[in-house]
């Protein structure tokens, strides 16, 4: 297995994204309310560079008993990333698209070291 340092956990900000290349891999971090997430940057729908994506709070459609929606609202606590191909949406902390759990990221194993961000790559 290949680890490769990222950087310093310290130059991270909450919410930052980094994409990097190990071994020929491309590969999205993510930094987000102190951990770090870490995924092969191909979208399991259509293969585009799904870390690339934009960054969004989950959105929830107010829907009322005869389906209609009446606005929305936004979950603070989940932020997914949207393929900017054909706008498929994962949850940057779990991987999973955001309406089935049969499409998912393919996980980058993290490891935080002496203050410093490393990813194992198989």
């Amino acid at each position: 297995m290949l680890e490769h340092r990222v950087g310093s956990v310290c130059s991270f900000k909450d919410g930052d994204k980094l994409l990097v290349i190990v071994g020929g891999v491309e590969i999205g971090v993510f930094h987000l309310g102190g951990a770090f997430y870490a995924w092969r940057n191909v979208c399991p729908h259509r293969g585009g560079p799904v870390c690339q994506g934009r960054i969004f709070k989950r959105v929830i459609a107010e829907i009322d008993a005869e389906c209609k929606v009446h606005g929305r609202r936004y979950d603070e606590t989940v932020r997914h990333i949207v393929c900017p191909w054909h706008g498929a949406e994962f949850n940057i902390r779990t991987g999973y698209h955001a309406g089935t759990n049969t499409l998912a990221l393919d996980p980058i194993q993290t490891i935080v070291r002496d203050g410093e961000l490393f990813l194992r790559v198989d």
